[in-house]
């Protein structure tokens, strides 16, 4: 079906809102800004995530923003762990020689401490962290690895990962694990939407079955 995987990272293959949660509501919170409840960050928090703060503390420097967000996020005692499915799935690719590759906006210091602490890195071919807008990027992800869109998906949980797909002319696979709400999603028009990493599997397994008998 795919021969190449282009992964978010954040409620794609780890599950991170706790801390992203305490962290945005200690930003809000030093600039005045009423804290967040999980449900209201997830309909409200969107990527760019510029354009997230803009919105809500508009005209404070996104460099002072991301300081505090990170020493806050690394302050958190709230664990960063394995969704359910995803080693799962990574392993099935691995077996599959199905190329994998990570494409991510978290700041490429945590990025990689996750990366190494959760045991993760032997799945990827290459990794792109600390991308601010997936859109400018995603393109330089085909040509720098050859990977002919016709034959690659961007999975994610956010719009973004699915107008990313779109600009890159890849196939876009929404995930229901992460940050944002089904409706919201759906709205965006993704190819494909699946409720985890497991029933991706399947979707693919069942795909891949005709050409075996």
């Amino acid at each position: 079906m795919f021969k190449n995987l282009i992964f978010d990272w954040s409620g794609t293959l780890v599950d991170d809102i706790g801390p992203t949660l305490e962290a945005t509501n200690s930003v809000f919170v030093r600039h005045g800004k009423t804290p967040l409840e999980r449900e209201e960050f997830r309909r409200l928090f969107r990527l760019p995530y510029g354009e997230f703060y803009e919105e809500h503390l508009p005209g404070v420097p996104l460099g002072d923003l991301e300081n505090h967000f990170r020493q806050a996020f690394a302050e958190s005692t709230v664990p960063v762990t394995v969704l359910p499915h995803a080693r799962e799935k990574l392993e099935w690719c691995h077996e599959r020689k199905i190329r994998c590759f990570v494409l991510t906006s978290m700041d490429r210091a945590t990025f990689e401490k996750q990366l190494d602490e959760l045991e993760l890195q032997r799945f990827f071919e290459a990794t792109y962290s600390g991308v601010l807008d997936k859109r400018n990027v995603i393109g330089q992800v085909l040509s720098n690895h050859s990977l002919a869109a016709s034959e690659t998906a961007f999975l994610g949980d956010m719009v973004h990962d699915v107008i990313t797909a779109k600009h890159g002319g890849v196939s876009s696979v929404a995930l229901l694990t992460g940050y944002t709400h089904h409706d919201v999603l759906a709205a965006a028009e993704p190819d494909w939407m699946v409720e985890d990493l497991l029933a991706m599997r399947m979707m693919m397994n069942a795909y891949k079955r005709p050409d075996h008998e």
